[in-house]
């Protein structure tokens, strides 16, 4: 998993750059006795009494977790850095084997989620290099690290709550619910609430595991994205040529207009050849500025920054789509 990129799917990447200054720590209440409030609140909530028991039994605070949400970057990546990175090899030569060996699996999940498979594939290799990078952290001691540590308490809390929620519903064992730092599980990289909200029990063993069942973690991926309106059929994007004296302030990622309105403005494909007059509705990034690659991006790429709030994100699961599929 690539630690360096500038968000993590929807929250993590941005908390060491986003949480707000202070010592947290030192104003929370003692831990044992924060926990104590937690388990009354975990049981008010329907988590049974063996969940709480098991789960929030013998932990502590983990130092290492606390250094890692403290630690801010020296500075932040540019596009081409950050492309460079993620979009490489091995990622990509494994991720067309990935693409290849998983081709039964990844066509049915198409066909359910309407989710092209190679764009599956791209997530889940950026996310944990195919399954192999999933992160080592008890996730429940993670998360109420992160709860106890004031930063950012509610948020944290509220996933504390969630991972427990999971544990009581039977879809993962307590000493194989490991994840980041921060607390996102699985081969998809999940954070508790939305493993709740859009994972999927693809296998149809009655739990959504998306640790060891690589059917029900892409099945995952799958869903999350349809459920982001994912518009099967549609393409995500391609480099663009931006016209000299293009202002970038249009290049934000974000402003939809017709195809046909950037060829208009002078954009051009990255080859040189035309837009076209297509009318779907398209959104330029040129997140290096005038002097770095340009993208005309599509609706679909808007439902991939549902996953990770990220233009770089967005970028490298388009492009790795492509090479990988």
């Amino acid at each position: 998993m690539i630690t360096t990129r500038p968000t993590r799917r929807a929250v993590i990447g941005a908390l060491a750059a986003t949480v707000a200054s202070g010592t947290g720590a030192e104003a929370a209440a003692p831990f044992d006795r924060w926990l104590a409030d937690l388990r009354a609140e975990a049981r008010r909530t329907g988590i049974s009494q063996a969940t709480v028991q098991a789960a929030l039994s013998g932990i502590g605070p983990i130092p290492r977790v606390i250094e890692l949400d403290r630690r801010q970057p020296e500075r932040r990546l540019t596009w081409a850095e950050y492309r460079d990175r993620v979009v490489a090899e091995p990622r990509i030569g494994n991720g067309r084997r990935a693409f290849t060996d998983n081709r039964l699996l990844l066509d049915a999940l198409e066909e359910r989620f309407g989710v092209p498979g190679r764009t599956v594939t791209a997530i889940w290799g950026i996310e944990t290099n195919y399954g192999a990078t999933t992160g080592g952290f008890p996730v429940i001691q993670a998360l109420a690290t992160l709860a106890h540590d004031g930063r950012r308490s509610s948020f944290f809390r509220a996933e504390l709550l969630s991972a427990l929620r999971i544990l009581d519903q039977g879809h993962i064992a307590l000493e194989r619910m490991t994840g980041s730092w921060a607390g996102a599980m699985g081969q998809p990289q999940f954070m508790p609430g939305s493993f709740l909200a859009y994972a999927v029990d693809f296998n149809g063993d009655g739990r959504r595991d998306i640790w060891d069942s690589r059917e029900d973690a892409l099945g995952s991926i799958g869903n999350y994205l349809a459920r982001a309106n994912w518009r099967a059929g549609e393409p995500w994007g391609f480099e663009v040529r931006l016209p000299a004296g293009f202002d970038t302030g249009l290049a934000d990622g974000r402003a939809m207009r017709p195809l046909s309105a950037w060829s208009a403005l002078g954009v051009r494909r990255a080859g040189g050849g035309p837009l076209g007059q297509s009318e779907i509705p398209t959104a330029i990034a040129a997140p290096d500025g005038a002097g770095g690659q340009a993208f005309a991006i599509h609706r679909n790429a808007q439902a991939i920054r549902r996953y990770n709030n990220s233009i770089y994100y967005v970028l490298a699961v388009g492009l790795l789509s492509d090479l990988v599929g």
